[in-house]
């Protein structure tokens, strides 16, 4: 006979439903009550350590000897090739920084290691360390086979010495999607995720990615950032008036649509913005992938959820808005809008839900009219009833763009109104009022 128990204090999340908790029942249908093992998890994918690590680190080609063959090594062997870039017999003088390429400053880029008491990140990262490493370094592009290039601000530059083959760039993209608590195989080939340390990583596998698997790995710099950090970074221009000004609007309570390209710095604006918040306040922050690190005690972040192997247990962007509206926030906070979740947020801000934000991808203020038509249809809203909706419920929305030398900038102000009718937009700098 199946026999259980109730784990003294501890609850667990019916998968199904996940926002009713109810007390763990553990039971084995052979030997009665099942004790906690150290054992490996039985979902484990294949090659890969259940936290996450790959088997093996990246590896590098290794340096030919005098006959050219090339040598085989450890894996720590390989792994100490990649961060040196080179083998210390060949190389008397010395290893060469992997990350030693000259950027399009002319300048040697220098990579600054973790401080001694920084917490270890997960081995599947370790391939990828030193450029975790370098301050610098705001994002990382593996191409398949074909390379890696590090954007240091001014544009992704190749990384010359890093060599890796197909099946070793799948094997590290598997281990980061696993340690983000996801799994991507052949069913679901393209993945998002977030790891504990902020890092936001995006796979593709082939053959939706043509040119072998893609991996895509976004590096915050500013763990938690105010206003005056990115203000001291050159956000807005060197103006002290706009950082005083987005100040007041936090402190005023209006809703705000930041909008731009991928990568432009929307996310770090939005952060920046929500640090000003009132410690007295609530924020809950609705996400595909929970990205945004608020400098703000009382945050709490929802995060959507992938199906299952089954194909089943999705829990979009729409359902957490409405979840998120039982939880009484303060400020309701919609990190990307996308499709259908555009009317929940809508909804909420003509509702009394003030102070609250969300963002919208747009190539510059006069695409945000038209796109959030298109999420609107997309909601089921006709093009005069969201129209309506926008008005009465954005009341400011800010623009991030970047330069031809990639910095990230404030590069507009805009308030949307009706035109005949139809959604349009006003350019505006409140800031100079």
């Amino acid at each position: 006979m199946p026999t259980s128990r109730v784990t003294p204090h501890s609850y667990a999340r019916d998968m199904s439903s996940p926002f009713v908790v109810r007390p763990r029942q553990e039971h084995d249908n052979r030997s009665g009550p099942v004790e906690p093992t150290d054992g490996p998890a039985p979902w484990a994918l294949p090659g890969v350590d259940p936290r996450g690590a790959p088997r093996a680190a990246m590896r590098p080609a290794a340096p030919a000897d005098a006959s050219g063959s090339r040598a085989a090594g450890t894996p720590a062997e390989w792994a100490a090739l990649l961060r040196n870039g080179t083998d210390a017999a060949a190389n008397p003088a010395g290893p060469t920084p992997l990350l030693g390429d000259v950027g399009r400053d002319g300048a040697v880029p220098t990579a600054a290691g973790p401080a001694p008491d920084a917490e270890p990140r997960p081995a599947a990262l370790e391939p990828v360390g030193l450029y975790l490493d370098d301050p610098a370094v705001t994002d990382v592009f593996i191409n398949g086979s074909r390379g890696l290039w590090a954007d240091r601000g001014k544009g992704a530059v190749r990384d010359p010495r890093w060599r890796a083959d197909e099946e070793a760039v799948r094997e590290l993209a598997v281990g980061l999607i696993a340690a983000g608590g996801r799994h991507v195989d052949d069913a679901s080939p393209c993945v998002d995720v977030r790891l504990e340390s902020g890092i936001r990583v995006h796979v593709a596998l082939p053959p939706v990615s043509a040119s072998g698997t893609a991996v895509s790995i976004r590096i915050p710099r500013v763990a938690r950032p105010r206003l005056s950090d990115i203000a001291a970074q050159g956000t807005f221009g060197g103006d002290p008036a706009v950082e005083s000004w987005l100040r007041e609007v936090i402190a005023a309570r209006v809703n705000v649509l930041v909008t731009g390209a991928a990568g432009s710095g929307k996310t770090t604006l939005l952060a920046a913005l929500l640090s000003e918040v009132a410690s007295g306040e609530r924020i809950i922050t609705i996400e595909d992938v929970a990205e945004l690190a608020i400098a703000h005690e009382h945050h709490v972040a929802l995060e959507a959820r992938q199906p299952n192997l089954e194909g089943v247990g999705e829990i979009g962007l729409a359902r957490l808005v409405r979840e998120a509206l039982r939880m009484r926030p303060d400020r309701l906070v919609v990190g990307e809008c996308r499709g259908a979740e555009i009317r929940e947020m809508l909804a909420a801000f003509n509702t009394g839900h003030d102070g609250g934000a969300g963002t919208v991808h747009a190539s510059g203020l006069a695409e945000v009219p038209p796109r959030l038509e298109a999420l609107g249809a997309l909601a089921g809203l006709d093009d005069g009833a969201l129209a309506r909706q926008a008005v009465g419920g954005i009341g400011l929305v800010l623009h991030m763009g970047r330069t031809v030398e990639g910095a990230r900038r404030l590069a507009g102000a805009g308030r949307l109104r009706l035109d005949a009718g139809r959604l349009a937009i006003e350019e505006c700098q409140p800031w100079r009022e």
